[in-house]
């Protein structure tokens, strides 16, 4: 399987994790970031576009400026990301050099894949790049980003990269050597191939207890739910074997593999889907959610059984079943008050070519 879907990637994201950039002081390590820029280059001298998302920022600030820990103020780990960014650049740029490849530094904010136009301006400024031969470093634009820094972290940041040009692939490399099932038991072992995420998967990924880093397996997990969802296979690889990723792209077994499905969302579906803080929710009945997941219908004022949040036309909701289970995501044409005035009953509130199942 593995080989059969890994065969003719040509455009890869790698998101490096803040564990496999970082030595035991927390600091960044010299010999970590020459190998993986060395990977890099023998993929683009195999003829692979490649885009990296890299964490690290903070972690490269905090020494500067004298932190042990991750600070826990808003505006101390802000002004550690704007230290840090620059050295983490100045590094990636010396490395690169050696191999005669460019580098472009790509800061991105939620809002700028939020709002559409900037949305597509910012896939216009990567594929550009891409077709130059540059290499595009992406990270958060931590140091004004206001709500707590926040896409969340650079696991989602990844994912929705990847399904922003759309790739062939994303890796995440980290310090696990994938997911693990039964974590910590003499049982423990690695899971080779992922099919679908559920909860069973969900419950074996856990957060982190590193003073750097911010996400763990939990969001790796999350990050899979995107990309997989978006048509995109994920592989999820240690980050400190120097031969990871052209084993990765041969096929072998390495890491946790995780199936996308077996077709592509068209980029607006992937911005509906992906890209928004959710508005308001819309709960809806057994029976809508029959005609919205299995007949590919649009949704009508009837078959809402209760309105959440205040949202106007236009913006993105939330689609759930009378559980709170969200299983799809879409354009609202008719607000929340007018909703709640029911004068919108046998209106489309959400019409198909507006709405994705997750």
């Amino acid at each position: 399987m593995r080989s059969e879907l890994l065969g003719s990637i040509r455009r890869i994201v790698v998101k490096l994790g803040t564990g496999v950039l970082t030595d035991s002081r927390k600091r960044p390590d010299q010999v970590q970031f020459a190998q993986l820029v060395a990977q890099i280059a023998a993929l683009r001298a195999a003829g692979k576009e490649v885009v990296l998302v890299t964490s690290g920022a903070v972690g490269a600030g905090m020494g500067v400026l004298g932190h042990e820990q991750r600070p826990a103020a808003l505006a101390e780990r802000q002004a550690c990301a704007a230290v840090g960014q620059s050295r983490l650049m100045a590094m990636y740029e010396g490395l690169f050099r050696h191999y005669e490849l460019a580098v472009g530094q790509v800061l991105l904010t939620h809002e700028d894949l939020a709002d559409h136009t900037r949305h597509l301006n910012a896939r216009n400024t990567l594929l550009t790049l891409l077709k130059h031969g540059v290499v595009p470093i992406i990270n958060e634009n931590d140091a004004v980003s206001v709500t707590e820094l926040k896409f969340g972290d650079n696991d989602k940041l990844s994912a929705l990269v990847a399904s922003l040009l759309p790739a062939d692939l994303l890796v995440i490399l980290t310090t696990a050597d994938g997911l693990l099932q039964d974590f910590g038991k003499p049982t423990e072992k690695r899971l080779t191939v992922v099919e679908r995420i559920d909860d069973a998967i969900e419950d074996m990924a856990g957060g982190t207890t590193s003073v750097t880093a911010t996400g763990g397996m939990a969001t790796k997990i999350l990050a899979a739910k995107t990309v997989v969802r978006s048509g995109i296979p994920l592989v999820i690889a240690p980050g400190r074997k120097f031969d990871v990723l052209a084993r990765i792209l041969a096929g072998e077994d390495e890491g946790t593999f995780f199936v996308p499905n077996s077709s592509r969302l068209t980029s607006r579906k992937r911005w509906i889907a992906f890209y928004h803080h959710a508005a308001g929710t819309l709960v809806v009945d057994d029976g809508a959610k029959r005609a919205l997941r299995d007949q590919a219908r649009s949704l009508l004022g009837p078959g809402i059984s209760r309105i959440e949040g205040e949202f106007g036309a236009g913006d993105v909701v939330r689609i759930c079943d009378t559980v709170g289970h969200e299983f799809a995501r879409g354009l609202a044409r008719v607000g929340a008050t007018e909703l709640r005035a029911g004068s919108a009953s046998r209106r489309e509130v959400v019409h198909r070519d507006d709405l994705v199942v997750l």
